[in-house]
């Protein structure tokens, strides 16, 4: 069964570049939100393997995309892809149940990695 992928950035460039990063013969299942609260709501409706979060969004910010994400499903597996690599962000998508924090621009062998690391925590 493939995987669903869930990206979520108010950039249509940022989503291009984020999926072109992705190994293309996982068979993974793309879907993409333009802001947070279209993020949860597909969020919700698809229930994604894995969820690529960006933070600085108009109508709800990623942070409070995570929120409501978490707060609607605790397993969630969350990787936040931002340029606001400040040590204040990173803390509190932490604590608020993000897996990990990638900083942009992205390389293909960090986004492997990070895949690998969060289906990993999941399957052990």
């Amino acid at each position: 069964m493939s995987k669903k992928i869930l990206i979520v950035d108010d950039s249509p460039i940022a989503r291009k570049m984020l999926k072109s990063c992705i190994p293309k013969d996982q068979g993974y299942e793309f879907h993409e939100a333009c802001d947070g609260k279209d993020g949860y709501e597909k969020y919700q409706e698809l229930k994604p393997d894995l969820t690529f979060m960006d933070l600085t969004m108009p109508v709800m910010t990623g942070y409070e995309s995570i929120d409501a994400i978490v707060k609607h499903d605790n397993n969630a597996l969350i990787i936040v892809v931002t340029a606001d690599v400040q040590m204040t962000a990173i803390k509190r998508v932490m604590e608020s149940g993000a897996f990990m924090v990638l900083k942009k621009p992205l390389k293909k062998e960090e986004i492997a990695t990070a895949m690998s690391k969060a289906f990993e925590s999941r399957s052990g």
